[in-house]
């Protein structure tokens, strides 16, 4: 179909040959009560349509109803191809927000909670027309991961439009009784080898499936051919392992500039030597480390010059209006001279850490923890009280992003904010569990406890702050602690600590900036309000672009000039609704000259030592 929205693969680091997208037209339901289910609206026709991917509330989605919406419907019929006969049909859906019920021919197939993360239904052995029916709830109070969504009707502040139900592509493929999970590729640089975990799935049932007899296969290509295989029973151990060394004369290592990537086919066979199932991925070589001060990418410091990246479109809200727009974006920040991203508040959609990979784009892996208070109530002092789905959701992310080379570090929760006191709070407790996953789930990479604010955690492997002072002068004072072990720390309006002590781990700015700029404002009356009042934004704004440029290239220069800083994050890569201090507009134009903003970083970082000869 060739109008179909969003035809791409949805999971690149997992493909195999057969599968179909599931997105374009359903049929579609606005339940205000959250009554549908006692009104019959999983059993009859539904009132209206929407365009899946898109969430209701966004434009491309057809419907653009953006009040609240407690619980939606959905519903669609799906006839799974002949050529899949033999084989159980797997219905995937990328993320829906937030608590998802599934029905397939009227009997319930799967649930879940969190609009982040990504679920699967096994349908078993299927033929013909199936039924497909998906309500989404939505509750507005409570804690909730929520990302930047208001649980306000209107914008405001650095809250936007809320995404509610499907909003990542919905798609089914067909695999054996016996089937790949998602591999999880681990390079080990130093050894220049792969390591590669592969679990099995019995489906139906989401536990092993062990046969005797059975091998797994593994076989890494670049441009010349073949580079390592190995093959390994897949009887014994729980998750077969396999060891895929690289030979000096074929490594390449990953990186910015250079992002080289392996292909991977993984192939399960019977006892006899029949192939069973295949899968297609890929894999770069490269490795994460601390040396001191410095966060080493490939044994050497790479001073990461990082962009708050928000994904929000105008047209699709959460959801990229195309493949291409994906793509586009980090294009946008590699030619404004950044090197990668914070993926701010949202759990991005894969296909953006595929380009990430593609483009040899830094990013760290975050969560959309926002959320974890209902507003205007507080119990013992705590206004933050984040809730074992945060916990059971980041462990999803995680599982599903741990391959991609281009994730360089993890972070759960952003300005989690919260006195310390002498008794214990659930957001203590939840900021461990959170960063205990990520370092239980994946040694390769450092895991930073929360991004600015509050640091609860002693071990944590980098330390940063934020710190939105528009005076570089100013700036330069308050982040030049570091020399005697205090660096910049967020704490109370009344200085109360946030934070446990600092304990000298790599410290980076991983929020600063802001620069508020409506050149069409700039222009106009000196007048007219440019401030708080039009846009949501840091500071007085710049009269100028060169005055916008002379901050710019102050702020930068400060953490460049640093030898004890390994990197920032600026604020940010675009405009998005009211937060008008991006670099590029909401709809990706241009605003400055991108050409001095890149020049304004590409020196040399004083971590990153001298300049070659």
């Amino acid at each position: 179909m060739p109008d179909t929205p969003r035809p791409e693969h949805p999971r690149p680091s997992v493909v195999r040959a057969d599968w179909s997208t599931l997105n374009g037209p359903w049929e579609f339901e606005v339940d205000a009560g959250d009554s549908g289910l006692e009104r019959g609206l999983r059993d009859r026709p539904l009132a209206g349509t929407i365009t899946v991917p898109f969430a209701p509330e966004s434009e491309l989605s057809g419907v653009g109803a953006t009040d609240f919406l407690s619980a939606v419907w959905y519903r669609r019929t799906f006839t799974v191809p002949p050529g899949w006969a033999g084989r159980r049909t797997l219905l995937h859906f990328g993320a829906v927000d937030h608590d998802a019920t599934v029905w397939v021919d009227g009997v319930e197939v799967v649930r879940h909670r969190g609009g982040f993360t990504p679920f699967t239904a096994d349908l078993g052995h299927r033929s013909g027309e199936v039924g497909i029916v998906v309500r989404a709830r939505d509750d507005r109070h409570g804690p909730q991961a929520r990302g930047k969504q208001s649980t306000r009707y209107e914008n405001h502040e650095c809250l936007y439009t809320r995404t509610t139900g499907i909003w990542q592509t919905v798609w089914a493929e067909p695999v054996p009784d016996v089937s790949l999970a998602r591999p999880r590729i681990t390079p080990d640089v130093a050894g220049s080898t792969f390591h590669l975990e592969q679990p099995l799935r019995r489906s139906g049932t989401g536990t092993v499936g062990d046969r005797a007899g059975w091998t797994l296969h593994a076989q890494v290509r670049d441009g010349a051919g073949v580079v390592a295989e190995a093959s390994v029973r897949a009887d014994l151990d729980l998750s077969p392992r396999l060891t895929l060394p690289v030979p000096a004369d074929r490594v390449r290592l990953w990186g910015p500039g250079d992002p080289h990537l392996y292909d991977v086919t993984i192939t399960l066979t019977d006892a006899a030597g029949e192939v069973v199932d295949t899968v297609e991925t890929y894999a770069g070589l490269r490795s994460v480390s601390i040396d001191g001060e410095a966060v080493l990418l490939n044994g050497r410091p790479v001073f990461q010059r990082l962009v708050l990246d928000q994904g929000y479109y105008p047209d699709g809200i959460m959801t990229a209006p195309s493949d291409e727009a994906l793509r586009r974006d980090v294009e946008l920040a590699l030619a404004a001279g950044f090197n990668g991203a914070r993926l701010h508040q949202k759990v991005f959609e894969e296909r953006f850490l595929f380009h990430a990979d593609r483009l040899g784009y830094l990013v760290w892996g975050e969560f959309g923890d926002w959320g974890a208070v209902e507003e205007g109530t507080s119990e013992r002092g705590e206004h933050q009280r984040p809730t074992p789905n945060f916990v059971s959701q980041w462990l999803e992310a995680l599982e599903r992003d741990h391959s991609h080379p281009s994730i360089v570090g993890w972070c759960g929760l952003n300005e989690t904010r919260q006195p310390l006191t002498d008794r214990g709070q659930v957001l203590d407790d939840v900021t461990r569990a959170m960063f205990l996953a990520a370092k239980a789930m994946d040694t390769s990479r450092p895991v930073l406890d929360a991004s600015g604010y509050s640091h609860r955690v002693l071990e944590s492997d980098v330390w940063d702050s934020h710190n939105y002072t528009q005076d570089p002068a100013r700036f330069a004072r308050e982040v030049s602690g570091l020399a005697v072990g205090q660096p910049d720390t967020n704490h109370g309006a009344h200085g109360e600590p946030w934070s446990l002590p600092y304990q000298g781990q790599p410290w980076f700015c991983s929020e600063f900036g802001g620069i508020w700029w409506r050149p069409d404002v700039a222009a106009s009356d000196p007048d007219v309000d440019r401030g708080a009042a039009s846009s949501w934004g840091y500071g007085e704004p710049p009269r100028t672009e060169e005055e916008f440029h002379h901050r710019f290239e102050g702020l930068t220069g400060v953490l460049l000039d640093d030898p004890l800083v390994f990197g920032y994050c600026y604020t940010q890569l675009t405009d998005v609704f009211q937060e008008q201090n991006g670099i590029y507009s909401f709809d990706r134009s241009t605003k400055l000259d991108v050409d001095r903003v890149r020049a304004a970083q590409q020196r040399r970082a004083a971590i990153e030592g001298p300049a070659q000869a």
